[in-house]
């Protein structure tokens, strides 16, 4: 509509200095009347009001809007530094002219307003606030309850995610919807010179929504065009909003060239897909797809992995991975852990095709669905689990399914007692492997007396199994046990364990470097007895020995799982002292020895041809963690074999963080070639790894992890990230293990990965960050802006 225009006698008032602006009106329902505002105080605001009262602050972690009741019609005010107008009708304002109506603002140098059809008509430096969006033109008609209205010219503004942008014509279409003529928008706020932008032969805004949409869009980066779409959805805030995602370059020895276009789709707040088609050079076009679902009773995610006729292979390759979880109520849960790949070269083919750096290669993938219940001492686990088995890793055993049952009940009368008994049906792939059924039911009963100084713990335990065997395999089979003459189908198995924990702790206060001290010396004896049982009938369903450290050092079975009970009449000795901060209880440092001493040599062993071990002692085991000032830690640990005057095995490991995103860490690792290992070879690594900055806006990550036996380069990363205002650049490459091939040499690979993000369009990890985090110990990525408290933290 065109614009009304003032009469002339509106602006011929007299010529004094402005000392104050005069409030010509308060419009309100019915109609246009002035009114004065009193200053006086009443009702309860004329008394002090308590603190803990409802006139008190409180802290609030945003600000909260309360629109009108319903029956309420807002107040309009109108505001200028000469006003003149007729009651019930229309003012007009010239000089710092506002016009204000709950959250709508509109302030001009002239501004008119028709009362009867509710026009505002704002002339010269026209701001036009609303719904913490703002409008800056020369010009503007709004009908203002409505918000319906244009403006010439404008640039624009939005205050959550601080996007802005200019267009020749904008049209509001109501109090949440925006029309935009020949625009551009950027999240950047240097909206004058943006590093990035969207120009777009039209914009529609809706703040209702929180979505932008750029018809004819071009995603132009340091003024060069890089994407173009007929059609381009953008969020307005940064919560999650359907649209394209900034695509994604990577490089690889396995793939080649490789460009990511993942579109996320925001199905509900609570699921979501994300579809993204990958261009792989060397194979053909992957198509991935994830789906992931949230609710107060289930939670999970799908994903799927498809390539047809790959040009290296030519066959349908594809992969599926499922995860869920599901709260039945009244202590019953169920979980689906469901993992397939196509073939034995998907790994390490198209295993990293979802951009991300990997160490190694997967060769087992579980599937399994399973129910638990837990409520009070009780806890059953009831399940059925197998296995996708990849040449050349050894068929694992399937569980048939598995009804496990405990019951622990914890310092009655100063007792634990409790039980575990299962029931597992085993099966497996391997053609003439043992298979068949295991039962087992171990209860245990201690007591514990724990005082200031000291603590005794005596515990004894019972190991009772029956074994169903339905198939004994008659000749040496990978993954079993050699055939013992006479192995009976069904026998049981009874072995007690009685074991006597005990420990002492002494404090004293000490100053070293200045500081103050608490330090402790806790000596600790563990005795366990388990007399010898002949185990040899008994498959290895899914037994394995335990790792030796400080962990497992007090435990009484020196084997994982339940079908070998090691025989045992040892004690371990120990010793620990901690430096304690005594005004804080943080532990500074910690030094632990111990060793065990066998009175009798443990005969129990994986497979019967293996020799029992005849030593008198243990390996001696020490450790030490050491926490100092600006940020430097360290952990060590070593296994020494006082007999053979020999290093077993050993870790070291530095770390020093003086500030955020600055971080350094240094270890070493070495394991004896007597120790099992990937290829049968001693370990002897140096690794080095850190995030550094190298200017106020380019940080540096690094890791090494070198082999010195072998003089070789075990797995290497190197990248940069630059965090400019509105922009991230990271960049990484990296020289990665890749398992072991099938005539059993070390393998490997190489990737390069780029990620370019646009700050407030989108900000989706493509593996970049997640393989920093994963490869240096320590990693912070880039800190994400904090969000505005409201959409009216700037309001005027």
């Amino acid at each position: 509509m065109p614009p009304r225009q003032f009469p002339a006698s509106n602006f011929n008032g007299d010529d004094r200095p402005r000392r104050r602006r005069l409030v010509a009106a308060l419009l309100s329902v019915p109609g246009l009347m002035p009114a004065l505002a009193h200053t006086q105080l009443g009702g309860d605001a004329v008394y002090p009001q308590s603190l803990d009262g409802p006139g008190s602050l409180r802290l609030a972690p945003q600000l909260e809007e309360r629109p009108l009741k319903s029956g309420q019609q807002p107040s309009t005010f109108l505001l200028g530094d000469k006003t003149t107008g007729t009651s019930n009708e229309d003012v007009a304002a010239k000089g710092s002219a506002e016009v204000r109506r709950t959250v709508r603002v509109i302030k001009a140098d002239a501004l008119h307003y028709d009362q009867d059809n509710d026009m505002a008509d704002a002339f010269g430096n026209v701001r036009l606030i609303n719904n913490g969006v703002l409008f800056v033109g020369p010009e503007a008609h709004l009908k203002v309850e409505a918000n319906e209205g244009f403006m010439k010219n404008p640039k624009y503004h939005f205050n959550l995610t601080g996007g802005s942008g200019s267009a020749e014509r904008i049209d509001l279409v109501d109090n949440e919807r925006a029309r935009v003529d020949h625009g551009t928008y950027t999240a950047c706020a240097c909206a004058d010179n943006p590093a990035w932008y969207i120009k777009g032969s039209s914009f529609d805004f809706d703040t209702g929504s929180e979505e932008g949409i750029a018809h004819n869009g071009v995603l132009f980066f340091q003024g060069v065009p890089i994407m173009a779409s007929p059609w381009l959805s953008f969020p307005l805030t940064s919560d999650r909003r359907s649209g394209l995602l900034s695509p994604t370059f990577s490089v690889s020895s396995t793939n080649g060239f490789e460009l990511a276009t993942p579109y996320y789709f925001s199905i509900a707040p609570n699921r979501d897909l994300t579809v993204t088609p990958r261009i792989l050079a060397r194979r053909g076009v992957l198509a991935e797809a994830t789906y992931r679902y949230l609710s107060p009773a289930y939670s999970g995610s799908i994903t799927g992995n498809y390539l047809p006729n790959d040009s290296q292979t030519h066959s349908n390759r594809y992969a599926i991975f499922w995860q869920h979880t599901q709260n039945f109520g009244g202590g019953f849960a169920g979980y689906i852990n469901y993992n397939k790949v196509s073939d034995s070269q998907y790994p390490e083919d198209l295993g990293n095709a979802s951009n991300q750096f990997l160490n190694g290669t997967q060769l087992l993938y579980q599937q399994e669905a399973g129910l638990t219940y837990s409520n009070g001492p009780w806890s059953l686990l009831a399940r059925e689990q197998r296995w996708q088995t990849l040449t050349p890793s050894v068929p694992p055993y399937a569980r048939e399914p598995e009804l496990n049952v405990q019951y622990n009940k914890y310092n009655v009368g100063g007792f634990d007692y409790g039980a575990e008994a299962d029931f597992t049906r085993f099966t497996i792939t391997t053609e003439g492997a043992t298979n068949g059924n295991r039962a087992y039911f171990n209860p245990y009963l201690s007591y514990g007396i724990n005082a200031p100084g000291y603590f005794i713990t005596p515990k004894v335990q019972w190991h009772f199994a029956s074994y169903d065997l339905s198939h004994i395999a008659t000749s040496q089979v990978s993954g079993s046990s050699l055939p013992i003459a006479g192995q009976p189908k069904n026998f049981i198995e009874s072995i007690p364990t009685l074991s006597f924990d005990s420990g002492l702790v002494f404090n004293r206060s000490v100053r070293l470097f200045g500081q103050d001290y608490i330090q402790t010396l806790e000596p600790r004896l563990y005795y366990v007895y388990t007399p010898y049982r002949n185990q040899d009938f008994a498959p290895i369903f899914d037994t394995a020995e335990s790792d030796f450290g400080i962990a497992e050092i007090y435990t009484p079975n020196t084997f994982v799982d339940n079908d070998r009970i090691a025989d045992a009449n040892r004690v371990t000795a120990g010793v620990t002292t901690r430096f304690i901060n005594p005004a804080t209880g943080d532990e500074r440092a910690r030094f632990v020895i111990a060793q065990q001493y066998y009175f009798q040599s443990q005969r129990v062993t994986i497979t019967p041809s293996t020799l029992p071990d005849q030593a008198k002692h243990s390996d001696l085991l020490a450790g030490a963690s050491i926490k100092l000032g600006a940020g430097f830690a360290s952990e060590t640990a070593f296994q020494y074999n006082v007999d053979n005057d020999q290093l077993v095995r050993t870790s070291v490991g530095f770390a020093w963080s003086p500030a955020n995103r600055k971080v350094i860490n240094v270890g070493y690792r070495y394991t004896h070639s007597n120790q099992t290992t990937l290829v049968n070879e001693p370990i002897n690594q140096i690794l080095v790894s850190g995030e550094w900055p190298l200017t106020n806006h380019l940080f540096a990550v690094a890791r090494v992890n070198y082999d010195l036996a072998s003089h070789r380069l075990v797995d290497g990363l190197l990248g940069f990230q630059y965090d400019a205002d509105c922009w991230e650049l990271g960049f990484g490459a990296q020289h990665y293990a890749n398992g072991v091939s099938s005539s059993g040499q070390l393998s490997s690979g190489t990737r390069v990965l780029v990620q370019l993000t646009f700050k407030g369009l989108s900000n989706v990890d493509n593996g970049l960050v997640s393989a920093f985090r994963s490869a240096v110990q320590g990693y912070q990525p880039p800190p994400v802006p904090e969000p505005s408290l409201a959409r009216f933290s700037n309001y005027e």
